[in-house]
């Protein structure tokens, strides 16, 4: 047992978007759980495909088949964004290896669910079953393989491993559901939807007026209408008061009046923050300079703020049923309320092309050009003129720090409010 395995857990979480892999010997009330906590739907079991092709669950001869159904459901199922529950033996790596690249290839999370009974449980029941009685030798099998597994779930790539070493434990165990961090689907506003700040607190309050936000008894911003802000990233570096522009959204945070998407150079200060070496360029010089200009109770509070509202941050959301999906750098439809590392570096660099242009900066593939999904995507990170609608898109970043606007769209109005820059603090030859 690894020290990532939970044993006997009384709580089993499963986010809404994962493949439950359920392992272990015939007879240890795999079957039975599953069907207690899941719907029928989400379960793929290899005996039901067994008897979907030959019409006898029991015909090991189509198990290479039934196998293949199952991977298909599993899938199809993924694909749509389902929960799968897979119900079959699993005690070897050669079967969870498949399911596990369906898990990557779909971006859910691979949760192993082990049922390690004792002989004495499994033999037992094995025995009492009228039309499925295995042999002894063929259970000792499985047993040995699942055995010499137990260590190894989280290598092969499993994120939770929830082993049960007793029926009551089985039992007993609760199952809790849970959303992914990007889900909001309940959630439908109404937001004000702000593009990249990268410094200008002026220009942030002045939008945030012209939106219909004022200061409070607590100088924090709040709408008379309950109406939210989403910062879709870049709050800090190039622009001439960070810290100003991190005191109005951290409030607005804590109050509950806001949501934060990460930006790349949010990202890139945090990593600073945390000691880890980072390339002092594209404006996060500014940024560190003028954290070192506040005294040093200030600079550490402030500092800590930020740390511990960027951990908890997703790299996009997904609202309103999933007609609004917002994202520092946009937000592909086919990983839109999904979760991982192919997301994230999506979300705060968006699509390169793999060619850098004349200042030796990153060449951006036009993503939104070729966008085709049924959510309305906010997002910034590449500053344009002006915000307009492409392909149900938005790109809200116009540039303010390099002296053009701070844009923000309200939704569902599906508006843009604008404010223009008091001037240009920043040569945009040295964007990033």
């Amino acid at each position: 047992m690894t020290p990532e395995t939970t044993p006997n857990p009384h709580e089993i979480v499963v986010p809404r978007l994962s493949l439950v892999v359920l392992a272990g010997v015939s007879g240890s009330g795999k079957s039975t759980w599953a069907r207690k906590h899941f719907l029928p739907t989400e379960i793929v079991s290899s005996d039901r495909c067994r008897a979907m092709i030959s019409d006898d669950e029991n015909n090991q001869a189509v198990s290479p088949a039934a196998f293949r159904l199952v991977h298909l459901i599993v899938e199809e199922r993924l694909r749509l964004g389902r929960l799968a529950v897979v119900d079959a033996t699993n005690v070897q790596k050669e079967a969870r290896l498949p399911l596990l690249a369906l898990a990557r290839q779909y971006h859910a999370l691979p949760i192993a669910v082990i049922f390690n009974l004792s002989e004495e449980i499994y033999a037992a029941r094995n025995e009492q079953r009228p039309d499925r009685r295995l042999e002894p030798y063929m259970l000792r099998r499985q047993a040995l393989n699942l055995h010499s597994s137990l260590g190894h779930f989280k290598e092969e790539g499993f994120a939770k491993v929830y082993l049960f070493e007793s029926a009551e434990a089985v039992e007993q165990a609760a199952l809790k559901r849970v959303p992914l961090r990007c889900d909001r689907h309940d959630d439908a506003g109404p937001f004000d939807i702000i593009g990249d700040v990268h410094g200008c607190v002026l220009e942030l309050q002045a939008l945030l007026e012209k939106l219909g936000y004022q200061r409070d008894e607590k100088n924090i911003f709040a709408h008379a209408q309950g109406r939210r802000a989403i910062f879709l990233g870049d709050l800090v570096d190039r622009g001439p008061d960070c810290a100003g522009v991190l005191r109005i959204v951290l409030d607005m945070l804590d109050a509950g009046r806001a949501l934060w998407l990460p930006g790349n150079h949010d990202d890139k200060f945090y990593r600073h923050l945390k000691g880890n070496p980072v390339r002092i360029s594209h404006g996060l010089d500014a940024t560190i300079q003028q954290f070192e200009a506040l005294a040093a109770s200030e600079r550490q509070a402030l500092s800590e703020r930020y740390s511990q509202h960027y951990r908890r941050l997703a790299e996009h959301l997904v609202f309103d049923g999933g007609a609004l999906v917002v994202a520092h750098a946009g937000m592909k439809a086919e990983m839109q309320g999904r979760t991982g590392g192919l997301m994230r570096s999506f979300a705060l660099y968006g699509e390169k092309t793999g060619e850098v242009d004349e200042f030796d900066l990153p060449v951006r593939a036009n993503w939104a050009a070729d966008y085709h999904g049924k959510a309305l995507v906010a997002y910034g990170h590449t500053p344009t003129p002006e915000a307009g609608f492409v392909n149900n898109t938005i790109n809200l970043d116009q540039g303010c720090v390099f002296g053009g606007k701070l844009s923000a769209l309200r939704y569902p109005e599906r508006e843009i409010v604008s404010v223009p820059a008091r001037q240009a603090y920043y040569k945009i030859f040295n964007s990033t």
